[in-house]
């Protein structure tokens, strides 16, 4: 799935799969968005795994958990978080227009 369709891949990297009672597996995403994409490849996927453990009569729950977004760190974000720690570097990006982008 990685090399076909990549944004689709980078959205349900982050899922986590778990089996609640013998018939029941809970799906737990980071956000709407993420699962909006893997209702694209739902089908295909479960039809897979229906087969591969010869279980066909499996009821899906989801779950909503944003502690699973991956947050992208930028210079910036960096950056502002030592910034944080020392102002007198705020006070150098304002003298010196840093460009951290």
């Amino acid at each position: 799935m990685q090399s076909k369709d990549i944004i689709v891949y980078n959205a349900i990297s982050s899922f986590k799969l778990r089996k609640k009672d013998e018939n029941t597996v809970e799906i737990t995403y980071p956000s709407e968005s993420a699962k909006s994409e893997f209702e694209k490849v739902r089908g295909d996927f479960f039809n897979h795994f229906m087969h591969k453990v010869s279980h066909f009569n499996i009821v899906i729950e989801y779950k909503n958990d944003i502690t699973l977004k991956k947050e992208i760190v930028t210079k910036r974000k960096i950056f502002d978080k030592f910034a944080e720690l020392n102002p007198v570097l705020k006070d150098l990006d304002e003298i010196f227009k840093f460009d951290l982008n």
